[in-house]
C-alpha cells in the first residue's frame, strides 16, 4: 500500500489487499472489439469492496506476486479491503449473509497493482489539448483514463502531479470507477522550469497578478523564492495532497529548459521540505541528473523521481540515506517519439540512451 503520511512505499503481504479479477474480463476476449476490462454491475463493483461488505471468489487460481507459478484452484473470501481467507475447498456461504459471489472458473486472480508514478489528468491526453482544453472536458478524459487504469489491474496509484482532488473523491464516493489515488496536486515549479506550461503571452510574471491558465486549472504552480514556494506547497495540502511534488530539474517535455539544468536553490526546496515535513508527509523530485539528485538530498527530499542520468556515487548515496528511488524505466515508442517537438525529441534520445 501506499502511506500518504510516510517518506516512502511499503509493499504489504497480498493478504492485506484487495484483490482484482484480470483474466477473462476484457471485453476483446468476448469479442466485443475493446481491450478494456468489463467492470461487473458498474458502479457497484469498486464500492462492494469499500466496506464492510464481502465477495467470495470461487475456483480462481493465485498469483500472489511473490512465487513464479498459479496456486491449485481455489477460493478467496474479501470482507472490506482485507482478504480474510484463501482455502483450497469450497468456502461455504450463508445465503442470507452479505456476500457478492463471483465464479470465476479458473481465471486467474492476483493482487491489486500499484504504479508510483502516474498522471491521471495527463497520461493519455496530448500537451496541446491539455494546454488548450475545456477544462471540463479534460477531466471527463482524466476520468475515462482513471477507470482504464484500474482495469488494467492497478488499484492505487501516487500521482504526481496534476488537478486530481475532485476525481480522488468522485472515486471515492463510487461516483467514477478508478484506482485509489494519492494526489499530489498542481507541479510545484520554478519560473522557466520543468512545470512551467505558460503560453509566451503569458509573460511576463507580474508578482501578485493574475494566474496563467496551467495555475489556474491546478496543473502547476509557479513559485520564485523559499516564501512563494512555501505559500504553494501548503495550498496544495490544504487541498488534500497527500505528498507534494517538485521540479528540480530539467526534463523531456519542456522545451524552454535544457535537461541538465538544476531548478530551484537549496533554500527554496528545503521551504517545501520543511512545510511537508510540518504537515507530516514529504517532498519527492523531479530530477535527472546527479547534481539535481544531490541537492535535493542535502535538503531532505525523501523521494526521487526519475533520475535517469544518475552517477554510480549519487546512486550510492540514495542507498545510504534510504531515499526512494521512483525510476521508470523507459522504452523507446516511435507513435510518442513523432509527437514531440524537435528539442524534446532531442532530450530523450539522451535520456533513452
Amino acid at each position: 500500500m501506499l502511506s500518504g503520511r510516510s517518506c516512502g512505499l511499503t509493499i504489504v503481504r497480498p493478504s492485506l489487499v484487495a484483490v482484482v479479477l484480470l483474466v477473462g474480463l476484457c471485453r476483446a476476449s468476448l469479442g466485443q472489439g475493446d481491450a478494456a476490462l468489463e467492470a461487473p454491475d458498474s458502479p457497484a463493483f469498486p464500492t462492494s469492496l469499500a466496506g464492510g461488505a464481502a465477495t467470495l471468489f470461487q475456483n480462481v487460481r493465485i498469483f500472489d506476486g511473490q512465487g513464479a507459478v498459479l496456486s491449485a484452484p481455489s477460493d478467496v473470501l474479501v470482507r472490506g479491503n482485507t482478504i480474510e481467507r484463501i482455502a483450497a475447498e469450497p468456502i461455504a456461504v450463508d445465503n442470507a449473509a452479505d456476500v457478492r459471489v463471483i465464479a470465476a472458473d479458473g481465471r486467474v486472480l492476483m493482487p491489486g497493482l500499484i504504479d508510483a508514478h502516474w498522471h491521471a489528468f495527463m497520461a493519455a491526453t496530448p500537451q496541446m489539448v491539455l494546454l488548450t482544453g475545456d477544462p471540463a472536458y479534460l477531466q471527463l478524459l482524466a476520468a475515462r483514463q482513471a477507470e482504464a487504469t484500474l482495469l488494467r489491474g492497478f488499484t492505487t496509484v501516487r500521482d504526481m502531479g496534476g488537478p486530481v482532488f475532485g476525481l480522488k473523491r468522485a472515486i471515492d464516493e463510487g461516483v467514477m470507477i478508478g484506482p485509489r489515488i494519492y494526489p499530489s496536486g498542481a507541479l510545484v515549479s520554478q519560473t522557466s522550469g520543468h512545470g512551467d506550461f505558460r503560453f509566451l503571452f503569458e509573460l511576463p510574471r507580474t508578482p501578485g497578478g493574475p494566474l496563467s491558465h496551467s495555475e489556474s486549472m491546478g496543473v502547476a504552480a509557479i513559485a520564485d523564492s523559499p516564501d512563494e514556494v512555501r505559500l504553494r506547497v501548503r495550498e496544495q495540502l490544504r487541498r488534500g495532497a497527500s505528498q507534494i511534488k517538485v521540479m528540480a530539474g530539467g526534463g523531456v517535455s519542456s522545451p524552454y529548459n535544457p535537461i541538465e539544468s538544476i531548478q530551484y536553490t537549496e533554500a527554496e526546496v528545503r521551504a517545501a521540505v520543511e512545510a511537508a515535513d510540518n504537515w507530516g508527509t514529504y517532498v519527492t523530485v523531479h530530477a535527472y541528473t546527479s547534481r539535481a539528485i544531490r541537492q535535493a538530498v542535502a535538503v531532505g527530499v525523501k523521494c526521487i523521481e526519475h533520475g535517469h542520468l544518475i552517477d554510480e556515487p549519487t546512486a550510492k548515496l540514495l542507498a545510504d540515506k534510504g531515499i526512494w528511488w521512483s525510476l521508470q524505466p523507459l522504452t523507446y515508442d516511435e507513435d510518442v517519439f513523432a509527437r514531440m517537438s524537435p528539442v524534446s525529441q532531442r532530450k530523450a534520445l539522451e535520456v533513452f540512451a
